[in-house]
């Protein structure tokens, strides 16, 4: 009925030959909440920016707008602003609309050279690796982690010694999803890759068997098949790798001036 009844003030609203476009003028009211007719073509001119299966409409976008605030009052009478996970999603918005508000001038001046790329990659090569891995739980145990080294030691002396067999070995032992392709993980930037298992492969020459590497995973052996040269490389990607690097010095730099103006007392001991 309620929502019948907001149809047809719409369908009277816009077919007024003296509607006025006056930014203050109330184009709906929604249980005593207005929405006023600048709110309402902001909403209209978002709408139009956009491609959908459906015809935007003035009508459409009004009820739209009706329908958010029914379910915003709905939510309030509901009391869902005090429940732990709409405060946290919240504290979320709010966490990040603050870094936005503070950090958006600098963030908009930070410019990433050719060179800087080129830089960059000279030491963050992109390489084509295949591993075994021998996985272990999150928080594995001594026993669990014991019994993934003795496999991962055994399996890398044979391989070592018999290379060939790589691609035989991850297949039957591997637990990944591309162990029935050898572990060939194909070209990784290296951000798409633990650390360790970054810094066990960089510079290592081709056909290289790295020992066990452990990772937040379990143990690797790893095969280096090929390296990207710079010219072969996704530029765009590398551009933004190198972005978000100087992004994220500005954040730092952002949060150490926060921790030096605030009370912070940290308990070491639950950090061991």
């Amino acid at each position: 009925m309620y929502q019948s009844i907001c149809v047809f003030l719409i369908s009277i609203l816009f077919s007024a030959a003296s509607f006025s476009n006056s930014p203050n003028d109330v184009v709906a009211k929604v249980n005593n909440r207005k929405i006023l007719f600048s709110e309402f073509e902001k909403s209209y001119q978002k709408n139009k920016l956009f491609v959908s299966d459906k015809l935007v409409t003035k009508r459409k976008v009004l009820l739209d707008l009706i329908n958010r605030e029914l379910g915003i009052q709905r939510a309030r009478q509901d009391k869902l602003q005090n429940d732990l996970t709409v405060k946290e999603k919240m504290e979320d918005v709010l966490y990040h609309a603050q870094i936005s508000k503070d950090l958006e001038p600098k963030l908009k001046k930070i410019v990433v050279s050719e060179n800087e790329v080129k830089k960059y990659y000279q030491n963050h090569k992109e390489y084509r690796t295949a591993h075994i891995l021998f996985r272990m739980t999150a928080n594995h145990g001594k026993n669990e982690n014991k019994a993934a080294i003795e496999q991962a030691i055994k399996t890398y002396h044979i391989v070592k010694k018999n290379p060939d067999k790589f691609s035989e070995f991850a297949n039957k032992y591997s637990q990944t999803n591309v162990a029935p392709i050898g572990g060939d993980l194909g070209y990784q930037a290296s951000v798409k890759l633990a650390p360790e298992y970054f810094t066990a492969i960089n510079n290592r020459p081709l056909n290289y068997i790295t020992p066990p590497v452990k990772t937040q995973f379990g143990y690797h052996i790893i095969k280096v098949l090929a390296v990207r040269d710079y010219n072969e490389i996704n530029k765009p990607l590398y551009k933004k790798i190198v972005y978000d690097m100087k992004r994220d010095q500005v954040l730092e730099q952002y949060f150490t001036n926060l921790r030096k103006n605030a009370s912070i007392n940290i308990e070491e001991k639950y950090l061991q």
